[in-house]
């Protein structure tokens, strides 16, 4: 990454991807923050995978120390506030970057993937499996999570990853009930 200065001076973050990265001055820190889930958005190759990963690991390591009672709770609770403030942040640094789906903005891989996990036991084969599933439908885009893409700024980044997550947690609990899982 490096910085340039715009037209009319301010200071512009480009990549050396193909996509140009964030303007500094025109999404709030917040809205980048959040956005990029801590910058693991600028991470190359694959910035969706990584914070598949980081989320996975993350929910390993806070699930070790949440009972297992209150594990599908928890998982409800992070997805849902991924979503809630997930939704306009990616909006604004859509804006900010002029990209109608910046490969960066992954706060909606991170809502995707924590949904994966809703009422699933916290186990190296489910976790594994989880990230494996989620990042499958995220990429092939079963019928209607690329419909969802077409709904218009933060809200098509995010809810096509939630659709996702939801066929993930589908197939993570048949994987449960016919005993591919433990429970």
């Amino acid at each position: 990454m490096k910085t340039e200065r715009t037209a009319g001076g301010a200071p512009t973050v480009t990549s050396a991807g193909s996509e140009p990265a964030l303007e500094a001055s025109g999404a709030p820190l917040w809205a980048t923050l959040v956005a990029t889930f801590f910058g693991t958005g600028y991470i190359r190759p694959g910035p969706g995978s990584w914070a598949s990963a980081e989320t996975v690991l993350l929910w390993w390591l806070l699930a070790r120390w949440i009972t297992p009672t209150w594990q599908s709770w928890a998982a409800v609770l992070l997805s849902a506030l991924a979503v809630l403030v997930g939704i306009p942040a990616a909006t604004r640094v859509a804006r900010a970057s002029g990209l109608k789906d910046p490969q960066f903005v992954v706060i909606d891989e991170v809502a995707g993937q924590l949904i994966t996990f809703i009422a699933v036991p916290v186990s190296w084969k489910s976790l594994l499996l989880g990230f494996i599933l989620f990042r499958g439908f995220d990429i092939v885009k079963p019928p209607p999570v690329r419909q969802l893409e077409h709904l218009p700024e933060g809200v098509g980044i995010v809810v096509d990853d939630v659709a996702a997550g939801f066929y993930a947690v589908i197939v993570m609990h048949f994987a449960l009930h016919f005993g591919l899982l433990p429970r």
